[in-house]
């Protein structure tokens, strides 16, 4: 549920609000292997008060998990109602400070980024000061000090770790004004972040603080985006790497090209022993996070590859490429026709380093962990996504999609499911819209996803009708049929009777302006949620889903 709130006073000071839940009612359902709460209804919600008077600006937001839904949030679980983040702000020419709760990003979050990503239940939000300065032109200053949110106990908690950090970053067009002559700009930046814990260990000498550092450099031009950033970390033992003495590392490269109707995009990145918690001993990987480490693979939103098949970011290791090309052909060429046609091509691959171990278990070398070469694939292949969308707008009431992957996915070590055979899977998709009316659309979709490993193979049918501006509804069914076989080889190793299950799925929904509320009533199959390369298990439910939101 969402109620937005928006209140100015007669001296100028102004009051926003907004409020939003989400609430399930969950059935048994032993065939999907559905959990069942003993409340049998779950809600989040959260409340959010803005209050901004010239260049003052105060905020607080008020939470509520009674119970959180199940499989909600990834970390640390939330309980009770209080208050989740707070916060005063002031600005005074170039200068402006936070006291409170803050979210924050250095570069492409190496070394930091505190954000949070509400439907994931991922909330590092740091609770402490930040001050950024701009002491000339084209020069901007930031720095913090604080602790991150860990988990919400009738009000959010902290991790104990104190976190401190510094950014600067140059823009040079601005800073030199008249004597930059290039036709692009360049911006330049650096960072440091250190972490502070007391070592309590009583057999290891643990370092208390940490410290990591990035580099940064980006050249824009009207038609080229080029980026280029490299982090460090010294030694960090930590229950993610075994508690080894090695540095991480890790370097960012990205470079775009676009010109009207093309595009073509090139990077790579490659991570070594780069988890940064606050707490050496964090429960789970989503707790006390520093730093954000980007996919570069894509995020598909089709359901199928969104929620069978995502890759997730390995921290402690991995080297990644992708590259897409796009191109629209004109209206009115051969291939273009009379509205134009659109084509883009995908592909991204991602693979362990090439390593080598050290010492013997009863040997000090041990502890440095191992050797890497940060440029080597080692002979494990993560995954792989070759996909091609062709777009195109077949009259003014008719508009289709069609898009083919061909992925490549070790699910032992994404999914963390030991044993399990790598899933080699084609998916086919076809999505379509028309236009019935100026105010009606039907809009369809239908996914087939084939393999011979992990639950065989899936088809998806989406049905959604807009009555523009205010209903919509929509239907959809997963079909996990397996095989056409009367056997499937479960994990490559057995062969068992395939079990077939469909997981249908209605949906009713109304908007009036900032308003919208959706009911849902169905099968969830459990699956995976991802956000920019972060994810978390959704565990199978069924039941009746209710939600609102609202904003103005």
């Amino acid at each position: 549920m969402a109620f937005a709130l928006g209140i100015s006073a007669q001296d100028g000071g102004q009051l926003h609000g907004n409020f939003s839940m989400d609430g399930q009612y969950y059935n048994d359902d032993e065939t999907i292997g559905a959990v069942v709460p003993p409340e049998r209804l779950g809600a989040n919600a959260w409340m959010n008060l803005i209050y901004t008077y010239k260049n003052f600006e105060t905020g607080i937001r008020l939470e509520s998990y009674e119970p959180p839904l199940v499989g909600y949030p990834a970390g640390q679980p939330y309980r009770g109602s209080g208050i989740g983040y707070r916060y005063a702000k002031f600005t005074e020419k170039d200068l402006e400070v936070t006291l409170g709760s803050f979210y924050e990003q250095f570069g492409q979050g190496m070394v930091f980024r505190s954000y949070e990503e509400r439907y994931l239940g991922v909330d590092n939000a740091m609770d402490g000061v930040r001050v950024r300065f701009k002491p000339y032109r084209g020069i901007q200053l930031k720095g913090f000090v604080g602790r991150q949110r860990f988990a919400f106990d009738n009000g959010f908690t902290k991790g104990p770790g104190l976190v401190r950090g510094f950014d600067a970053e140059v823009d040079m067009a601005s800073l030199l004004d008249s004597l930059w002559t290039c036709g692009g700009n360049l911006f330049l930046g650096g960072s440091f972040v250190s972490k502070f814990q007391e070592d309590r260990d009583p057999f290891l000498e643990l370092p208390q603080n940490v410290g990591a550092w990035s580099a940064r450099i980006n050249y824009v031009t009207p038609k080229w985006n080029l980026y280029s950033e490299y982090a460090y970390k010294i030694n960090d033992p930590n229950n993610k790497n075994g508690f080894i003495y090695r540095p991480g590392q890790a370097l960012l490269l990205n470079a775009t090209y676009s010109v009207k109707g093309f595009g073509v995009s090139a990077g790579a990145h490659t991570f070594d022993n780069m988890f940064f918690q606050s707490d050496r001993a964090a429960p789970t990987p989503f707790d006390l996070n520093i730093n954000f480490l980007p996919p570069l693979t894509k995020q598909h939103t089709y359901n199928l590859p969104a929620t069978l098949y995502p890759y997730a970011t390995q921290p402690n290791g991995e080297l990644s490429t992708q590259g897409e090309v796009f191109y629209k052909w004109k209206k009115g060429t051969k291939l273009g026709g009379k509205y134009g046609t659109k084509l883009a091509v995908n592909y991204s691959a991602a693979w362990a380093l090439d390593t080598t171990r050290l010492g013997i278990a009863d040997d000090t070398t041990a502890r440095l962990g191992y050797t890497a070469d940060l440029f080597r694939p080692g002979g494990r292949t993560y995954f792989k996504d070759f996909n091609i969308e062709l777009r195109k707008k077949l009259s003014t009431s008719w508009e289709l999609a069609v898009t083919y992957l061909n992925v490549v996915y070790d699910i032992d070590i994404i999914q963390g499911k030991p044993g399990k055979p790598v899933v080699y899977a084609d998916i086919f998709i076809v999505e379509g819209m028309h236009n019935l009316t100026e105010r009606n659309s039907l809009r369809f979709e239908v996914q087939h996803l084939s393999t011979g490993q992990d639950e065989g193979n899936w088809i998806t049918g989406l049905a959604e009708l807009t009555f523009s501006p205010h209903w919509f509804v929509a239907a959809m069914d997963q079909y996990n049929y397996v095989t056409t076989g009367e056997t499937f080889l479960l994990d490559g190793k057995e062969e068992v009777e395939p079990r077939r299950l469909h997981y249908p799925i209605g949906s009713v929904g109304f908007i009036n302006g900032g308003n919208r509320i959706q009911v849902n009533y169905g099968r969830q199959r459990a699956g995976i949620f991802c956000v920019g390369g972060v994810c978390r298990q959704v565990p199978a439910s069924n039941g009746l889903t209710l939600s609102i939101t609202s904003t103005f």
